[in-house]
């Protein structure tokens, strides 16, 4: 995904970069500290490795991560965020607790217990 070269407002380069179901969740994961692939296609429920691939490599060339390769075998990959990656993540976490607000609201406590977010 490329980023446009003519913008309305501030707020839609941010919209481009983490748009999409699991970009914002990802952000997310890779806050909690650095993680590899196989870690983050277990924590993200739903996700598929093509797809994960495909986010991890937008996020990395909008400069939100950086990928380290180890040598040997099997091949050992980590993902961590850069500076940009933990300035994005402080939008993620203010729309995460405006999520566990909203769900307070109506009623799924159980849901953020079971996550251990309550």
């Amino acid at each position: 995904m490329k980023l446009r070269k003519e913008y309305t407002c501030p707020l839609e380069l941010t919209h481009d970069i983490i748009r999409g179901k699991w970009k914002p969740i990802i952000l997310w994961q890779l806050g909690k500290g650095t993680s590899s692939l196989a870690y983050l296609q277990k924590s993200i429920e739903g996700i598929g490795q093509k797809m994960l691939l495909q986010h991890l490599s937008e996020l990395q060339a909008f400069g939100m991560l950086e990928k380290k390769q180890f040598d040997g075998y099997p091949l050992k990959v980590e993902y961590s965020l850069t500076e940009k990656g933990k300035r994005m993540l402080e939008v993620v976490v203010a729309m995460q607790k405006i999520g566990i607000e909203l769900m307070k609201e109506d009623g799924r406590e159980a849901f953020l217990q079971e996550k251990g977010l309550i």
